[in-house]
């Protein structure tokens, strides 16, 4: 079966009533967690980002906190995988400060972690990319915003 474009997506959820576009949403949430997940998010959190921020970052606190820091397999393991549900959480957004701010605190607790990234190249190259890709994303922001965050992204550097 093809896939149709979201053009003709768009042109078929047009015609449908309103309780037929109501139950295609809950059909297509019991498809795949990812689907859930968004439609939680639009109907939910949209309205309110720095609630949906703090919930966000309080889950990155504790899958920190759940590492496996024995080896540095582990970690990485771990760390790749705090990044991948992090990347998926600001893509339900699509706010590029809510990313920035995100990603900052993702760099910030990476560097925190015991034992030292610095002791392992996949990890600070890891940290390094994340933090090339900070410094492309505030240049396109607002110049206030640009100005707080490469301040952040200064403090983030010293520490």
């Amino acid at each position: 079966m093809k896939a149709a474009s979201i053009k003709e997506i768009k042109t078929e959820l047009n015609q449908r009533s309103t309780q037929e576009l109501l139950e295609l949403c809950l059909r297509l949430s019991r498809f795949k967690k990812e689907n859930k997940e968004l439609l939680t998010y639009l109907l939910f959190e949209s309205d309110n980002e720095e609630a949906y921020i703090k919930s966000i970052k309080a889950k990155i606190d504790s899958d920190f906190e759940d590492i496996n820091t024995n080896t540095y397999y582990y970690i990485k393991k771990s760390v790749r995988k705090i990044l991948r549900e992090l990347k998926k959480f600001i893509r339900y957004s699509q706010k590029k400060e809510t990313e920035v701010e995100l990603l900052l605190y993702f760099c910030e607790k990476l560097k925190s972690l015991n034992p030292s990234i610095k002791r392992n190249v996949t990890l600070t190259n890891l940290y390094n990319r994340q933090v090339n890709f900070i410094y492309k994303k505030i240049e396109k922001l607002h110049e206030d915003l640009q100005y707080d965050y490469n301040l952040e992204l200064e403090n983030l550097k010293l520490k």
